[in-house]
């Protein structure tokens, strides 16, 4: 019975690390039929250590594939000395994953950028739209004389510098609130100057 207990138990756990730790290596060779067990076998633990990272499966699978290619070209550093196949391949799992997730995020922060820049852009309402097209002339320049010097400023740098709301604040060193407070004001003394003027 306990003959029958020995047989029933060969220690192929230790083995098997041996036998794909000793695969990597071989894979440095440049040995191809070497490297199917290979990703059988790692393949899964990068799987697995790229999706605690990304939380996707897709980009998990994406990250593995790539992991295993760079095991392919790289695995002359593997050094079993410093630990299993499983531990470096997890490791430069991990590594690539949390890269996927800053490539990620530095995409996101600059799309946002953009669409802050275009939010910028189109914030003028429909008052400023209606002077805007009329800023030209003798008759306007004599309006904008009309407005308090705080109100020229802002409406001088907003419209015939052609910037935004959020460019003046910057530029005259003024809270945004104040200086839209400022334009819009400035901007319904001239549509009312204008629509005297022009009456």
């Amino acid at each position: 019975m306990g003959q029958t207990g020995s047989v029933a138990s060969p220690p192929v756990r230790t083995s098997s690390r041996d036998t794909i730790d000793a695969l990597l290596t071989a894979c440095a060779g440049g040995d191809p039929a070497s490297f199917t067990p290979v990703y059988d076998a790692l393949g899964p633990v990068a799987y697995g250590a790229s999706l605690g990272v990304l939380r996707d499966p897709d980009h998990a699978a994406e990250v593995t594939q790539e992991v295993m290619v760079e095991v392919w070209q790289t695995a002359s550093r593997f050094d079993a000395a410093r630990g299993s196949a499983r531990t470096w391949v997890a490791t430069l799992a991990r590594r690539r994953a949390v890269d996927r997730v800053r490539s990620e995020q530095a995409h996101r922060d600059r799309d946002q950028r953009e669409t802050d820049l275009r939010t910028n852009e189109s914030e003028r309402d429909v008052v400023v739209e209606d002077v805007e097209r009329r800023l030209e002339g003798s008759a306007v320049r004599r309006c904008i004389e009309g407005l308090t010097p705080t109100q020229r400023e802002a409406v001088v740098v907003a419209y015939y510098g052609g910037l935004t709301y959020r460019e003046v604040a910057e530029r005259l060193d003024k809270a945004l609130p104040t200086v839209k407070s400022r334009i819009r004001d400035g901007l319904n003394r001239l549509r009312d100057c204008l629509e005297v003027r022009r009456g």
